[in-house]
């Protein structure tokens, strides 16, 4: 079941731990009355933790754009996959459709997801039924194929000895199709934890199913770089997302 809340509410607990799915919600402040795009935020951590660089100020970061965020606390104990893309569908259904004190546009609901997180929004967004209406991904895990998988989001998605049908299955770029969302990636061509590969092979898929897509491949920088402060030339993956989001009339040139 997953919960929601606004980042100003004290939460329980129980809401808190890996055991349960929350939604923390990161309104643009001051444009109530305004329609304005939302994006939903997947951290990444291994499906071990959740990386909290990758959630609230990515969050921040969007609403400086002026578009709704919310971050989602996906559950992880246990690790259920069915259960994680039911969420991400549940959190991008009530986006759409659930009232809100402010506005949203429900043909403009997008999804990023970092690393592992990036391996949820992926498989989400083309297995599901609830897609974005765009996606974003940041170093993603999008193979579950013993060459060039991360084998920690491997292990805990899907057990240690995974049926070959389930590595398929759960593959991302073995699940693109036609309804598969407008696509922004980026990585790092050294990143020792999830191999450039996976991106490529992401693009690869989205290519041969004539999907739009853009992928920045920077030559140098570790894995799990978030907003990249400390990796000035990968930083220039803000610009290149916010012209890829104005692109797609998720923001507007004065943003």
């Amino acid at each position: 079941m997953m919960h929601i809340t606004h980042y100003t509410e004290k939460i329980s607990a129980d809401l808190a731990s890996p055991g349960s799915s929350l939604l923390k919600l990161y309104p643009v402040e001051g444009r109530d009355q305004e329609t304005l795009p939302f994006i939903l935020v997947l951290p990444g951590g291994g499906y071990s933790h959740l990386a909290p660089h990758e959630g609230e100020p990515v969050a921040r970061w969007f609403n400086q754009l002026g578009i709704h965020a919310g971050v989602l606390h996906y559950q992880l104990d246990p690790v259920v996959p069915s259960n994680l893309i039911q969420d991400v569908e549940d959190a991008i259904s009530w986006v759409r459709e659930a009232p809100h004190p402010w506005n949203v546009n429900p043909k403009q609901v997008g999804m990023i997801g970092f690393s592992a997180g990036g391996h949820l929004a992926s498989i989400a967004a083309v297995k599901g039924t609830a897609k974005p209406d765009l996606l974003l991904l940041g170093y993603p895990v999008i193979t579950f194929a013993e060459s060039y998988t991360h084998e920690g989001s491997r292990q805990r998605f899907l057990g240690d000895h995974p049926h070959p049908e389930h590595i398929q299955d759960f593959s991302s770029d073995r699940q693109v199709s036609m309804n598969t969302p407008p696509t922004f990636m980026w990585t790092t061509s050294d990143d020792a934890a999830v191999p450039v590969e996976n991106s490529l092979l992401f693009a690869g898929a989205l290519s041969k199913a004539g999907i739009p897509f853009e992928l920045h491949v920077f030559e140098e920088g570790r894995h799990g770089l978030g907003l990249s402060e400390e990796n000035l030339h990968c930083r220039q993956w803000l610009g290149c997302c916010a012209s890829w989001l104005q692109h797609h009339h998720f923001t507007k040139r004065d943003s």
